[in-house]
């Protein structure tokens, strides 16, 4: 077995795919034509968005995340925290926390997206950040 994707529950899924091309450098899978699905490259597993309004009409009540109270993170591996989290600040992204070298030897910082997401941007662990 091998993990596929992760959804997000999103308000636009045509907006939150351009801000994560635009934030993070990632590229467009697809878009479903009815704009509720869509998908992301980012190797061999895709990160995905559903609308929220799907959700809904599928029988799901999707809950609202919260960056203050999070119960998962997306991670982003670079070998520039730096310059990766400027590009997502000028992308439109919430700084969570600047960047900062940790103690087991990886540079990290972390920012909210445009749905209120955390997302980690990250060095390799003992890598350059």
């Amino acid at each position: 077995m091998q993990l596929k994707y992760t959804i997000l529950y999103v308000k636009n899924v045509t907006q939150s795919i351009e801000f994560y091309e635009k934030a993070f450098g990632l590229e467009r899978g697809m878009i479903h034509e009815s704009g509720d699905y869509g998908e992301l490259k980012t190797g061999t597993t895709t990160l995905s968005f559903s609308s929220r309004r799907l959700m809904t009409e599928l029988g799901k009540s999707p809950g609202i995340p919260d960056v203050k109270s999070p119960v998962f993170e997306i991670a982003f591996e670079t070998n520039d925290v730096s310059a990766a989290l400027e590009k997502a600040k000028n992308a439109g992204a919430t700084v969570i926390q600047d960047v900062r070298e940790e103690p087991w030897g990886q540079t990290t910082s972390y920012v909210s997206d445009k749905d209120g997401y955390l997302v980690e941007i990250c060095s390799p662990v003992g890598g350059a950040g």
